[in-house]
């Protein structure tokens, strides 16, 4: 008997929103296994997936995108790199609870819920603010860039995700970019989240998180009927850190926030109208 997967959560997250914090911290429940890491290679080294076989897009994926062979391809990739906690190695055969996250999940959410029916997804939200910072950040780093040649694009080299209509943004200053970026993808996500039934998903704030993470670990793994055995009283930096968080860090980047904040108010507000009702409690 091969393995099955058994209602995997998936983490959903605009980049650089603490996903990365929240999925280290879930993987220390007992029961849960992972790849390691995000899964850009596992998705997108299936050519049909990737966005240069689809004339560069974008990261949107479909439920037609996911035909059966695919999504079964896709979940051999997933069960050949499977390990737990202690980074054992998975069992052959038998049901795995699998923890996913990448930020271009926010663009896959049909294609997941057809390669994995019965998921579960955690809907990470941060203020605006912050998010749209640490994007500034990360582009102007390049330690971020996810497709150094895009056709049609020029520089800097696209970083983070690749959202549907990313050409309206071409030659803009990178708080413009970013701003379009963070913007569209979480147009898409609202729109997906609002089609799946509510059993399906959570939300969760990350100032709630950081500020109080065992009780929002609680809340999770009671939804997700899961244990936990682990002490939390502190978070730790997580892997992707550019610099150590502190109130108020947006502010290095306030102009150019200050400037963009009305191209993203409405999708801000949204926000705030679709996720605040379903927080994990």
């Amino acid at each position: 008997m091969p393995i099955s997967f058994e209602k995997p959560v998936v983490i959903l997250s605009a980049p650089r929103s603490g996903s990365t914090l929240l999925f280290e911290t879930l993987a220390r429940a007992p029961g849960l296994h992972t790849i390691g890491g995000e899964s850009h290679r596992a998705i997108e080294g299936i050519p049909s997936l990737h966005p240069a076989g689809r004339g560069f897009a974008s990261n949107r994926l479909e439920a037609s995108d996911a035909p059966p062979e695919v999504a079964e391809v896709l979940r051999q990739r997933f069960a050949a790199s499977l390990r737990d906690r202690d980074g054992t190695p998975a069992p052959g055969a038998g049901s795995i609870r699998l923890l996913e996250k990448t930020p271009k999940n926010v663009l896959r959410i049909p294609f997941m819920r057809e390669v994995f029916p019965d998921a579960r997804f955690i809907v990470l939200w941060r203020d605006p603010r912050a998010v749209l910072s640490s994007m500034i950040e990360a582009w102007r780093s390049g330690h971020f860039v996810t497709y150094p040649v895009l056709p049609g694009w020029g520089v800097p080299p696209w970083s983070l995700l690749l959202v549907p209509g990313w050409q309206r943004v071409k030659g803009k200053p990178v708080e413009e970019i970013v701003a379009y970026q963070w913007g569209r993808a979480m147009h898409v996500m609202l729109d997906d989240l609002e089609a799946l039934p509510q059993d399906a998903w959570r939300s969760v704030r990350h100032e709630s998180f950081v500020a109080g993470p065992r009780g929002v670990v609680d809340a999770l793994c009671t939804w997700l009927d899961l244990e936990w055995d682990a002490p939390l009283e502190a978070l730790p930096l997580s892997r992707y850190t550019l610099s150590r968080p502190e109130p108020g860090k947006w502010r290095r980047n306030q102009a150019a926030i200050e400037r963009v904040l009305p191209l993203v108010s409405g999708v801000a507000d949204r926000i705030e109208r679709v996720l605040a009702g379903r927080i994990a409690s």
